[in-house]
């Protein structure tokens, strides 16, 4: 039999890794986090992880302490796989236990990028196919796909390399991870969209404006641009997320101050704050 979400958190979002780049644990970062990207949602009677950065390995112990030896149904989309959003899943310790159930979602070529980093010799001791769970690998249709209930859309972001973004709808509930997009160009337009009256938006805002000048090109959001799209799109909660390494605590609490004077600023009744390791979100 495997396990359903514990009724009391249902419907509910928990970020395990908020960071970009690569892991900044340390003093300075306390407060929101030093893992880079993972983020776990529980909706529609469905178990969602969303990338599998170095968040993952605390969420994977976490789920043994919950559900003890009762097996494990997940879902894993994966938005790219730059190494900051696939670096944790070799230390996923569900993925090591036979009868545990784990789905990927992703481009083409995601297994193979799973491979490589898990070759059994040059950068991991550990062959993927040696994982208990014996992991599957799912592409999508650019129409979206269903998991259960949950219907899962998804957009091309801005991002060298590629990257997907993912809105999860359950129930009338909504649920957007929007990682890795560069603000300000073509694909704007879409993003907007993509977003558009979305309950919850988990975004890419890794700059502020004067760091945005001399970083074009490198694939990452401008706060004060996700703020203004939010707004327009009518978007009900925002969480600012992969935040740049060398941003402490302090400059955090500054961004999110920042972020709160441009929604008073446009009017608005958006709700802001920045993406927090451990804190849960109701959906």
């Amino acid at each position: 039999m495997h396990a359903t979400p514990n009724v009391e958190l249902s419907s509910t979002l928990k970020f395990w890794g908020v960071r970009g780049s690569i892991p900044s644990p340390g003093p300075s970062t306390l407060r929101y986090g030093g893992n880079t990207s993972c983020v776990e949602i529980r909706l529609g009677g469905k178990h969602f992880i969303i990338d599998c950065g170095s968040g993952i390995r605390g969420l994977g112990g976490a789920l043994l302490r919950e559900f003890g030896k009762t097996s494990l149904d997940l879902s894993i989309l994966i938005s790219h796989t730059h190494w900051d959003h696939i670096q944790g899943f070799p230390f996923f310790a569900p993925a090591f236990i036979p009868g545990n159930k784990i789905a990927f979602y992703g481009r083409p070529g995601l297994k193979e990028a799973l491979e490589g980093q898990m070759d059994g010799g040059q950068y991991f001791p550990i062959k993927l196919s040696m994982m208990g769970s014996k992991p599957t690998f799912n592409t999508y249709e650019d129409t979206g796909f269903k998991v259960g209930d949950v219907t899962i859309t998804t957009s091309i972001t801005s991002h060298p390399g590629g990257c997907t973004a993912y809105r999860l709808e359950y129930a009338g509930k909504s649920v957007v991870y929007l990682s890795d997009h560069e603000t300000g160009g073509d694909h704007d337009i879409n993003i907007y969209q993509f977003i558009k009256d979305a309950d919850v938006v988990v975004a890419d805002s890794q700059y502020d404006a004067t760091e945005m000048a001399s970083r074009k090109g490198w694939g990452h959001g401008c706060v004060d641009t996700v703020v203004s799209m939010a707004v327009k799109a009518n978007v009900k909660r925002l969480y600012l997320f992969h935040h740049d390494p060398m941003h402490d605590d302090t400059f955090m609490d500054n961004f999110v101050l920042r972020a709160k004077a441009d929604v008073v600023e446009l009017k608005s009744t958006l709700e802001v704050d920045a993406a927090r390791e451990g804190a849960v979100v109701s959906l």
